[in-house]
């Protein structure tokens, strides 16, 4: 039978509790030591500093301020790198388009006073590759005082709407950027719903082959997580399969050319069936036929009655 966990409060009131214990244990085999006569006063001093520092330690850990502690510490030890002629005075920036220099060199970790001694370049690296515009990112440390970061931007591949929201995102779906009037994203396609984004490469791959059908599509929707209905601009909705969209839009574009299918008076083209192609007209268009259908009946009728 498994033993249900703890809480959290009593795990860290535990966790401190043993740590008081032992810094109480320290303390009694301190004063023990300090007392005995077989330390030598040198070794018993860098006992007791040894002592305090674990003290201090342990008082920043259990204060919740080690990471500022940390900072102050690093601070200083590059002043003291500076005067060895360690300090950063040149960085080299490549690659960036969409990310700006303060933005890279504040995720980086680099400040007036940062030495390459104590840049860490591996985690400057994987703090910039957490940025959403940055695909990969390169940093070196040329000693004595040159740092180079080179960056490669994520592309924005698509505009992808869900819930309201339309944000630019690249070729694998990653979230980039919120849309705005940006010259660079006005173009761009639109795709909208849920799942969209993992398989906007699929569409705007297959629509690429047939660019007559591509340039009258406003959106490709994503219905249920598993095909596309096409938004025409003028409003036609294009209804695709779940596999083999290519051949699909290749009929559409061949009956597009053929028969102009797509500036006809209908409101829906059903691809899904592998063996037939169904569209329905819109209201008027219906009525319409209906009273042509009526007329040739009646046409007929009286060719029939002479």
């Amino acid at each position: 039978m498994n033993a249900r966990p703890a809480p959290a409060s009593t795990r860290h009131e535990g966790r401190f509790r043993v740590l008081d214990r032992a810094v109480i244990g320290a303390r009694r085999f301190f004063v023990g030591i300090s007392a005995s006569r077989v330390i030598t006063c040198g070794a018993g001093t860098w006992l007791v500093a040894a002592f305090f520092a674990a003290t201090g330690v342990y008082g920043l850990e259990r204060g919740g301020h080690m990471p500022v502690a940390i900072e102050t510490v690093r601070d200083a030890a590059d002043s003291v790198a500076n005067f060895a002629g360690f300090r950063i005075a040149n960085v080299n920036l490549s690659g960036q388009n969409h990310v700006t220099p303060g933005e890279i060199l504040a995720t980086a970790g680099v400040k007036p006073n940062s030495t390459l001694v104590f840049l860490d370049a591996e985690a400057a690296r994987e703090r910039l590759e957490q940025l959403a515009w940055i695909k990969r990112a390169t940093v070196q440390k040329l000693y004595p005082d040159r740092l180079d970061i080179q960056i490669v931007e994520r592309e924005g591949y698509a505009l992808w709407q869900k819930d309201g929201k339309i944000n630019v995102i690249a070729r694998d779906g990653t979230i980039i950027a919120p849309y705005s009037d940006d010259p660079r994203y006005i173009r761009l396609p639109i795709v909208v719903g849920e799942g969209a984004q993992k398989h906007v490469g699929d569409i705007v791959e297959a629509l690429s082959l047939v660019p007559g059908v591509r340039d009258q599509v406003r959106a490709a929707i994503r219905v249920a997580d598993r095909r596309w209905t096409l938004k025409m601009r003028n409003g036609i909705d294009v209804r695709l399969p779940e596999r083999d969209i290519g051949d699909a839009l290749q009929e559409l574009a061949v009956l597009d050319r053929d028969k102009q299918l797509l500036t006809r008076d209908i409101t829906i083209i059903d691809l899904r069936l592998p063996d037939r192609v169904s569209v329905r007209l819109s209201d008027a268009a219906y009525e319409a036929r209906q009273i042509e259908l009526k007329a040739k009946a009646k046409s007929a009728k009286k060719e029939g009655n002479t």
